[in-house]
């Protein structure tokens, strides 16, 4: 139920909207999906399009409230309005109509809104390019305009209601409906931006809300480029586990946790100086080497930190690790 708005309220609660008719940037295609996790509270949205820096314009939220989606002619202030709105009391799509009602540039929005209890709302202008739709379920809403058919915005509401019990993570879920509706045909005019955003499910004040935030603007490739990205983030916070096992002497479980780093993201230099510590701990100087081999192929500033890590001190005087690291050790 709507809370009962003092007029001072309201007043402020409106007063942003005119300057909202006045942002207009130009009509862009795109397609996204907003997701909810309901087991984490988590908030989410993966989006892709032939512009540049998708990501820097389409996408609003905040942690605990809502996430938005604002794309053909975006306008930001959807979400910005939008949020004081449902933290008003409304729902989604009380918030969506006065929005509209309020913007005179409304025939070439698209819009959805997803809040925390998974309520959904959604708007896509008869007038945009074709082909354009929407479509929302549980805990999520996807859409787009300049697409190849409707099987673009299908093909993403297929995948993420198909993974509701997988147990993934809301931005795999997310990543993997956005990748389902490439594979449909994606943006009739080609690739370009992509980006991925998971909100926390509780933002406090001023404090960061984004759980995750990644973006790749101009890329021929962005939604592998999306995934490698993801990938290395998933990478860190494997190695952060191996780093807990290592610190409690668990050298087999690190060792695992370690490999497993490397897996998700085999260029992930980091993994590597990690597993050459592991094996020197277990007495394997010949895996430690290599590890470092690749460490510093990948990467070679690690040359200069691994010849201060003490972690390497038993290998300082070692001749093949001074092939790989350079003969600058001081005494």
């Amino acid at each position: 139920m709507v809370r009962i708005l003092g007029v001072g309220l309201l007043i402020v609660l409106l007063a942003p909207v005119a300057p909202a008719q006045q942002y207009e940037p130009g009509d862009e295609g795109t397609f996204s999906i907003i997701g909810r996790d309901p087991s984490t509270g988590q908030l989410g949205m993966a989006v892709h399009s032939k512009t540049i820096a998708v990501g820097s314009r389409t996408r609003g939220g905040k942690g605990g409230v809502a996430v938005f989606a604002h794309q053909s002619a975006s306008n930001p202030m959807y979400s910005a309005i939008g949020i004081e709105l449902l933290e008003a009391g409304m729902t989604p799509q009380q918030a969506l109509d006065m929005m509209l009602r309020s913007d005179e540039g409304r025939n070439s929005r698209q819009v959805a809104i997803l809040d925390a209890q998974g309520r959904t709302a959604a708007w896509t202008s008869p007038t945009i390019t074709d082909w354009k739709g929407h479509t929302c379920g549980v805990n999520y809403c996807a859409q787009g305009n300049t697409l190849t058919g409707p099987e673009v915005v299908e093909a993403m509401a297929r995948s993420f209601e198909s993974s509701s019990s997988s147990g993934a993570p809301l931005a795999e879920r997310l990543l993997d409906a956005l990748e389902a509706g490439q594979a449909q045909g994606g943006d009739r005019r080609g690739v370009q931006s992509a980006s991925l955003m998971v909100l926390k499910p509780l933002a406090i004040q001023n404090f960061g809300d984004r759980e995750l935030d990644l973006r790749v603007d101009e890329h021929r490739t962005p939604f592998a480029e999306l995934r490698r990205i993801l990938n290395a983030v998933r990478s860190g916070e494997i190695l952060s586990e191996a780093n807990a096992r290592l610190s409690a002497k668990d050298l087999k479980g690190a060792l695992e946790k370690a490999t497993a780093a490397r897996e998700k993201s085999p260029t992930n230099d980091s993994a590597w100086v990690a597993l050459a510590n592991i094996h020197l701990q277990m007495g394997q100087r010949h895996e430690a080497l290599s590890a470092i081999s690749r460490a510093v192929e990948l990467n070679p500033a690690n040359k200069r930190q691994l010849q201060s890590n003490k972690a390497f001190e038993a290998l300082y005087k070692d001749p093949d690790f001074l092939k790989i690291v350079g003969s600058s050790l001081k005494n």
